[in-house]
């Protein structure tokens, strides 16, 4: 079983609902949260950086709307 290095949100509170991530060396990074550490989201270095750019872009504003 492998163990992942998981470094924590320099974003995040010291508090609750932090942001965690974790990259291996396949190029995989994983992502959780604290109030749910064993739902581990796995996605790859493009498509976070095109999250991060649309996110910074406001073209997912509509979604915090519904």
């Amino acid at each position: 079983m492998r163990t992942h290095h998981w470094r924590k949100s320099s974003y995040s509170s010291q508090g609750a609902n932090c942001l965690y991530v974790s990259a291996s060396d396949n190029a995989t990074i994983r992502l959780r949260e604290s109030d749910e550490p064993n739902t581990i989201l796995t996605t790859t270095p493009t498509a976070l950086s095109a999250l991060i750019r649309s996110a910074k872009a406001g073209q997912l504003d509509h979604l915090a709307k519904a």
